[in-house]
């Protein structure tokens, strides 16, 4: 109660319903509540049945009889399975208080909708140049069938390729940071625009490097090695993102 002292109850309950702690209100604990079946409350089966954070809908309050709203969160051991579901009271009113916005918050979140936009409009004329310069390349390089050449189409690739990696953060950007929509509907993954970002320039860097390998196979094959410099460094940051995402997951669900 320390944290949210406004809340009417705070109290556990076990992954099959069951309560088995008290519920603790900011002036006393009610023991007699220990035991009790909770397994038919929204507050329950929701978040059970979504595996994440639910706030049921307003309802009168068994403690104080006014309009209560419960959150509840369930928690997960080690094996991913849920094994409890902590759950609060919040009267109404504080859900309110705490949800309204004062003038400067309204203020600061419009600038930085508006400044996300800005930066989302110049990433898409950015990829757009990316993107008619890369097709612009078929028609300098003269690429066809019967005058194919492999360094000229890896050129290509790259710039379309980058073209498509900005072009899909300026997309994440307005989704999430403009109109508030987060389509991925796992709350423990990590957030998508640093992911889908990092994935595009890996997968830019490995055609990079498969250029490479082409060409001083052809070439010069003694600078090979500098081409397995790059796919290495794509190594690395393959396994740095995979790390990124399985600590950012696991720090999450705690």
């Amino acid at each position: 109660m320390a944290t949210r002292p406004n809340a009417e109850g705070v109290y556990l309950l076990y992954h099959r319903g069951v309560q088995i702690t008290p519920t603790y209100t900011a002036n006393k604990q009610i023991d007699s509540d220990t035991g009790k079946i909770r397994a038919d409350r929204a507050y329950y089966y929701r978040a059970i049945r979504e595996a994440r954070c639910t706030i049921t809908d307003p309802y009168p309050s068994l403690i104080t009889g006014e309009l209560t709203i419960t959150a509840s969160q369930p928690i997960f051991d080690e094996t991913e399975e849920i094994k409890y579901v902590a759950c609060i009271d919040i009267p109404l009113d504080e859900v309110i208080k705490i949800s309204h916005f004062s003038k400067s918050d309204k203020f600061f979140a419009n600038l930085f909708k508006y400044s996300y936009g800005a930066f989302a409009i110049a990433l898409i004329a950015v990829a757009m140049l990316l993107f008619f310069k890369g097709a612009q390349s078929f028609f300098i390089y003269e690429i066809t069938p019967s005058k194919f050449e492999i360094k000229n189409v890896f050129e290509a690739t790259i710039l379309i390729t980058l073209a498509l990696a900005i072009f899909d953060l300026a997309k994440t950007l307005i989704e999430e940071e403009i109109l508030g929509r987060h389509k991925e509907r796992n709350i423990y993954g990590p957030h998508k625009t640093m992911v889908r970002f990092l994935g595009s320039i890996i997968i830019a860097l490995s055609i990079e490097a498969l250029m490479l390998v082409f060409k001083f196979a052809i070439t010069d094959p003694d600078k090979l090695l500098y081409a397995m410099y790059i796919v290495a460094g794509v190594t690395a940051l393959l396994i740095g993102l995979a790390t990124y995402i399985k600590f950012t997951s696991t720090k999450m669900r705690e």
